[in-house]
């Protein structure tokens, strides 16, 4: 494998520490559309390497996060302090980027997460990731420290800038400051990734590469910044013509499905406060209970008549999720579904305009909004029981902004609540309602509710996960498989891990899915009784129907590699499953894949049949779909198959 490889020193001292600004005269490909150049970088060394993405490896694990993950496996050992010099982030922005397919404009990171102590995975719709592919590199990796405050500048040349006036800024003033040119796009992160907030995010734009601490990982090495400056580059696909019309057939779909063309469209993610609500799935009180009949006060239908004003989404983007509205006179953006309810119902808050002003907070500090609602929401039940002394008070707004701003800089009991729910309960009790899985805390959907997604959180690999496999969306949003039952909810659990780990990878959005599950002729035209009864009973028959091929196929157009809808899912699961190894090695087995005690102990306060997940028997059946022993280690036969060659 060809490898250009460069090393600068700092002249004040001798030694190979980036320190100073320096210059690193990597060229960059002519072909910007279609490279698939890989940077890493190591801070501690000063060492560039430059190399290709081979053939073999764009076969098996596409781009984006499985091609991220593979690198980062190759370069990390178990056990590793993730705040530590050893720990590598990889940033890869995968195949799709800057071919104009709709909503293809997202980027992923890998690392190993300061909240969990695992695998971490995150994706984002930022400007960084375009910027950073028409540099000339389809992935970058950091490994080492800097001895000081730094950015990383990407153009045709690499330096390492001096950072010292940016620490200390909210994202916005970083990004107003860093003056950013045309073509150009940053990562930066905030004050909550300064002071190593365990789940700190970091932020490119008005979108978030969060959950499980990436600010964190980028703080840890004085990083508070990573700036690309992107070119004007047209893609350079494979196949052209395949690639236009799977454009066209993909923008077909989104622009007639109900969900991508009118519910996101008109009142962004928001528009599933009301159907959560309904299914009783909505986080109220800490997951005490799962419907408020003051839901509706915070929903997207009500957004959108107070306040919704325009548009701001991720680039290329052809559902539109994204709103900014205008709060007493201010511009700020629509928080989302996940926002809107940790930050809203899990407190007992149904004021829009708080819950935005919390949303904007969060973001200009650099925090997690799921992770910092719910380690409020904890705090609020741990108060309440003598567990802990603070002001915090479910239904009270006072106390929570400063909090909020408390936890980003580490201050009083902010500097316990900066590090999770799992970590305050195993310091002041209250773990039988610290809502969090592996470590990392829950999405606004509460599985009594949904059973799937309660078997969906347990195996996740990161941890409170509902984008890993969102079976909450067949159970409740669109109402296609019972919810209440352990029937088929392996199955789907299973093939939705497959799948959305190859979405990830070559890398779509992952609200597509609607629009290219549900809008292919055999879906769409079934009748709704059928399709539910089929999906209901006979799970493996509705997979086989299912059509997805508008996302291998795109790849195919622009990659030239051929490859099949089965190609494309056995894909999926070789990114998932090397990801389930990388976590056995540190530790993670079926005593790890559970739920909160409350969801296996407690029924919602409203549920009469005061029903639990019943998640034991739905595992054990997952094992056996997915190739893992009784613990929940993979086997070695399914690691041969899969062709993971591990150490």
């Amino acid at each position: 494998v060809y490898c250009q490889s460069e090393r600068f020193s700092d002249a004040r001292t001798g030694i190979n520490h980036m320190r100073t600004a320096r210059n690193m005269h990597l060229e960059t490909d002519g072909n910007l559309g279609t490279n698939n150049a890989v940077l890493e970088i190591n801070l501690s060394s000063g060492e560039l390497k430059k190399f290709p993405v081979s053939v073999e490896d764009r076969k098996k694990y596409l781009g984006g996060h499985g091609l991220g993950l593979k690198l980062y496996s190759e370069r990390i050992k178990p056990g590793m302090d993730p705040l530590g010099e050893e720990n590598v982030l990889v940033i890869n922005t995968g195949l799709y980027m800057n071919s104009n397919v709709p909503c293809s404009a997202r980027f992923s990171a890998v690392t190993k997460s300061p909240l969990t102590n695992i695998t971490l995975s995150s994706s984002c719709g930022g400007p960084f990731g375009k910027a950073l592919r028409t540099a000339g590199y389809e992935c970058l990796i950091i490994k080492g420290k800097c001895n000081e405050p730094s950015i990383i500048k990407i153009n045709e040349k690499i330096e390492i800038k001096d950072a010292k006036e940016l620490w200390g800024r909210d994202t916005k003033e970083v990004q107003d400051l860093l003056d950013l040119q045309k073509d150009a796009g940053a990562l930066v992160i905030g004050p909550a990734g300064e002071n190593l907030v365990k789940y700190a995010n970091a932020v490119s734009g008005h979108r978030f590469l969060g959950r499980g601490g990436i600010g964190a990982v980028l703080g840890s090495k004085n990083i508070k910044a990573i700036v690309a400056q992107g070119k004007k580059v047209k893609h350079k696909a494979a196949d052209p013509e395949l690639l236009e019309k799977q454009k066209k057939r993909g923008r077909k779909y989104i622009n007639r499905n109900l969900i991508t063309s009118e519910e996101y469209r008109k009142y962004g993610t928001n528009s599933h406060v009301n159907k959560c609500n309904a299914n009783g799935i909505l986080p109220v009180r800490n997951f005490s209970d799962g419907s408020h009949p003051d839901a509706h006060k915070v929903s997207g239908e009500l957004y959108a008549r107070k306040f919704t004003k325009k548009y701001s989404t991720c680039k290329s983007c052809a559902i539109l999720c994204g709103h900014m509205g205008e709060f007493n006179g201010r511009m700020m953006q629509i928080p989302e579904y996940e926002s809107t309810a940790m930050l809203g119902p899990n407190l007992d808050i149904f004021d829009p305009v708080v819950i935005a002003k919390w949303n904007d907070t969060c973001g200009l500090l650099g925090l997690d909004t799921i992770s910092t609602g719910s380690v409020l929401g904890w705090a609020m039940e741990a108060t309440k029981k003598g567990l802990i002394d603070s002001a915090l008070e479910f239904g009270k707004e006072a106390n929570i902004e400063q909090t909020i701003r408390d936890i980003a800089y580490r201050k009083g009991l902010g500097n316990d609540l900066a590090e999770g729910t799992r970590k305050l309960s195993e310091k002041y009790g209250g773990k039988d309602f610290a809502i969090h899985v592996k470590g990392m805390e829950l999405a606004a959907y509460d599985p009594r509710g949904a059973w799937g997604q309660g078997l969906s959180y347990a195996v996740a690999n990161r941890g409170g996960c509902h984008l890993s496999a969102p079976v909450f969306s067949i159970e409740g949003t669109l109402d296609l498989i019972k919810p209440n039952t352990r029937y088929a909810k392996a199955v789907y659990t299973d093939y939705f891990e497959n799948m959305f780990a190859a979405i990830n990878s070559m890398h779509g959005c992952s609200f597509t899915s609607y629009a290219y599950m549900l809008e292919p002729f055999v879906v769409k035209y079934t009748p709704r009784a059928l399709l539910k009864l089929v999906m209901s009973y006979t799970p493996h028959i509705a997979l086989a129907l299912m059509d997805i091929s508008v996302y291998n196929l795109t790849f195919q157009s622009i990659s030239g590699i051929q490859l099949s809808q089965k190609d494309m899912l056995k894909a999926g699961k070789r990114i998932h499953v090397l990801n389930r190894h990388l976590n056995t090695l540190e530790g993670i087995g079926k005593s790890d894949d559970t739920l909160p005690s409350r969801f296996l102990n407690e029924g919602r306060l409203s549920d009469r049949k005061n029903r639990t997940v019943p998640l034991d028997k739905m595992l054990k059946r997952y094992y056996s779909i997915k190739g893992y022993d009784k613990n929940g280690i993979p086997k070695k036969a399914l690691l041969k198959k899969l062709e993971l060659k591990l150490n």
